[in-house]
């Protein structure tokens, strides 16, 4: 697909909409980073979730990680640099208001409340990605056994993902090799 050649201005404004305007991070910013980014034709939904994945895979906040990969993508080194000062600076604002003007709220019984309703719409923000993400990504009746059978280990057995994905390679490299001889 060929994308959309965005101006750095274009990019910075983008992710740092995306920055100002969704709480919980990183996964929460899921839905809102790929609405932006596939509605402007930067990228498909193929291309979105190989730049999720990549960025799931690289230390560092997923957020962060998408708009540096979705930056250098777009516009290279240069991309990167922008799409990653856009997604971090209206959070780091914000969180330095907060921390200068509200300390000492923390405890305040409004304010807890306020956060704990904020909470079932941070986990809906993360779930409706992750499902766009599994249709895109599982298109065969094996690729969703694994994907229920890796959530069922992780959220009902406390299995570390690592030990997953570990396992998921070697049957990959053995099918691999099985299917070469």
């Amino acid at each position: 697909m060929e994308q959309n050649k965005a101006s750095f201005w274009q990019i910075f404004l983008t992710f740092a909409k995306i920055g100002a305007f969704t709480i919980g991070g990183g996964y929460a910013m899921l839905p809102i980073i790929q609405s932006e980014i596939i509605k402007r034709g930067w990228l498909n939904e193929e291309d979105f979730t190989d730049i999720v994945a990549l960025a799931q895979s690289a230390p560092g906040l997923l957020a962060v990680n998408i708009s540096i990969f979705t930056g250098h993508k777009l516009r290279g080194t240069s991309g990167s640099i922008v799409a990653t000062l856009g997604s971090i600076l209206p959070s780091f604002l914000i969180i330095l208001t907060i921390a200068m003007l509200f300390s000492g709220y923390q405890d305040n019984p409004i304010v807890v409340k306020i956060f704990k309703g904020i909470r079932p719409v941070v986990v809906a923000l993360i779930a409706v990605p992750m499902l766009n993400m599994a249709k895109t990504a599982n298109r065969k009746w094996w690729a969703w056994l694994i994907s229920a059978v890796a959530l069922g280990l992780v959220a009902f057995l406390d299995v570390s993902p690592i030990y997953i994905l570990l396992t998921i390679i070697v049957i990959a490299t053995a099918i691999g090799w099985r299917k070469k001889a």
